[in-house]
């Protein structure tokens, strides 16, 4: 499956959720806000948002600091 991921286009196995991704790069599902076809992903159905050939998702890792 092909999916655009914060401008880049990248290829991943079908059937894939938002969680899954999360493992893969090593992000916090706590410290991420996601967008899918440009509506925002809310935290809570993370798990439950299909993914679905050629979506655009955008991701955004918080980082803290000063």
């Amino acid at each position: 499956m092909r999916l655009i991921v914060n401008g880049e286009e990248r290829s991943f196995a079908a059937s894939a959720t938002s969680p899954a991704w999360w493992r893969r790069w090593g992000l916090n599902p706590r410290k991420v806000a996601v967008e899918r076809n440009l509506e925002i992903v809310p935290r809570s159905t993370y798990a439950a948002t299909p993914i679905a050939e050629g979506d655009r998702i955008e991701i955004v890792h918080f980082i803290g600091g000063g």
